[in-house]
């Protein structure tokens, strides 16, 4: 395929790459970003020739919340220092309806940005029109957003697909939020929803199991024209599909991803690694995540609540897993925790 970015001549590629380091990487650092880190990020993804930078709230629009977690700077003024640093890629943004409304889609369209992702859990598509149709009357690239993948079929999935594609959605999207599908899995559904919708289809991948790069290269043979990642994996959970991973195996494997490895390799390298607060890992509570199916945000909250209530960040991760909590259920950590202090203070008392 060929894609088209504004303002630049064409350039062959294969499939469009949207890095999603400066919205789903927020979670990974309490939502704390400051502009310079934003310029600096934008400016380094543009020039290695990434299309589209995603930038907002790590649970998208109007997220900086006491429930979600506060931003350090006003996610507006980083949408609009990420617009003025841009030369050639579309800025994106992510909105959770409910969490974010439409009017916020009217301030970043007025800052500069030209394409909205409208994510909801992978069961309800059917709450997405308005805001569809409404980033399509404001004359963005509309992007339906399906979160929690493995908690539907593949067949499921076609289904939510086509609501959006019916609501307008220039591209859909399945996201493996809480890095739980398998490679086998990644590939069932995506052949599934290629072969039922007329636009074209999205991945955006998770390494709570080691597979971030692995699914997206499967779900690009299988028909998906549009992958995520972010710089050096910086996200919820274990963290992303690595930006400059993904385009040196894309280069090994003959795909032309149309962004300059090297480049992204100094960018994760000299402009995001030093500021992450920690490196992103799969350890033990990462991989749990992937293991329980949680949401990847989850992961902080839950070991905050850990230390709060002296319980064990595992067990709460798991019990979210059994209780099959989704995106926007972040209060539900705080219940787990107390509740299994309870159990242990009456398992103790029961015992002396």
């Amino acid at each position: 395929m060929t894609a088209v970015v504004e303002g630049t001549p064409t350039v062959q590629r294969d499939f469009r790459l949207i890095d999603s380091t400066l919205r789903d990487g927020s979670h990974a650092i309490s939502h704390q970003y400051t502009v310079d880190q934003v310029v600096a990020v934008v400016k380094g993804l543009d020039a290695a020739g990434v299309q589209v930078i995603e930038v907002a709230h790590g649970d998208g629009l109007g997220g900086s919340s006491f429930n979600y977690g506060f931003s350090a700077v006003d996610e507006l003024e980083l949408v609009a220092a990420a617009v003025q640093a841009t030369t050639n890629a579309q800025i994106a943004c992510l909105m959770l309806p409910g969490i974010g409304v439409v009017d916020d889609l009217k301030r970043v369209r007025d800052l500069g940005v030209g394409v909205a992702r409208i994510a909801v859990h992978c069961t309800e598509a059917d709450i997405t029109e308005q805001h569809i149709k409404a980033a399509k009357d404001l004359g963005m690239e509309a992007i339906g957003f399906l979160m929690m993948a493995h908690m539907n079929t593949p067949e499921g999935l076609l289904a939510q697909a086509r609501l959006l594609q019916s609501y307008g959605a220039d591209t859909v999207y399945i996201a493996d939020s809480a890095g739980a599908l398998t490679t086998n899995e990644v590939r069932a559904r995506v052949a599934e929803i290629v072969g039922g919708i007329d636009v074209p289809l999205g991945v955006h991948a998770h390494q709570n199991l080691s597979l971030a790069v692995a699914n997206s290269i499967a779900a690009y043979e299988e028909g998906a024209r549009n992958l995520d990642g972010t710089s050096a994996g910086l996200g919820a959970g274990a963290g992303n599909c690595p930006t400059e991973i993904l385009a040196a195996v894309c280069e090994k494997n003959g795909i032309v991803s149309g962004v300059d490895p090297l480049a992204l390799m100094d960018v994760a390298e000299e402009v995001t690694r030093p500021l992450m607060s920690r490196q992103q890992v799969v350890d033990r509570a990462g991989l749990l995540l992937g293991y329980a199916g949680v949401y990847g945000s989850f992961l902080l909250h839950a070991q905050r609540a850990a230390e709060r209530y002296g319980v064990s960040q595992a067990e709460i991760l798991l019990e979210l897993g059994r209780r099959k909590v989704v995106g926007g259920q972040e209060d539900m950590i705080i219940d787990v925790a107390v509740e299994l202090a309870r159990k242990h203070a009456e398992a103790e008392g029961a015992a002396s």
